[in-house]
């Protein structure tokens, strides 16, 4: 997707950051490079926060497909009364 950037020499990351200067001017250029480090900093904590709750969620989809198979084997035991004894 992103092969180009492989092929990205010293004149082109050169000619990269001359136009950055003078879209953005030098007096910018450090609170961008701040706001930009800042965001990817968020962007990793919130994939690592992803990976934390995935796990939270299979286990409690673990727990429901528990209560399910008991529900349906029909040994869970505390069910109601129906009268009927069995032979």
């Amino acid at each position: 997707m992103f092969a180009f950037i492989r092929n990205l020499g010293t004149p082109e990351l050169l000619i990269i950051l001359v136009v950055v200067l003078l879209l953005f001017g030098a007096k910018k250029l450090p609170d961008l490079a701040r706001s930009l480090g800042q965001s990817a900093k968020e962007f990793r904590e919130g994939i690592g926060s992803d990976s934390s709750d995935s796990d939270e969620d299979a286990e409690d989809e673990d727990e429901a497909a528990s209560d399910v198979e008991v529900a349906e084997s029909g040994d869970a035991g505390d069910g109601p009364d129906t009268g009927e004894t069995s032979a």
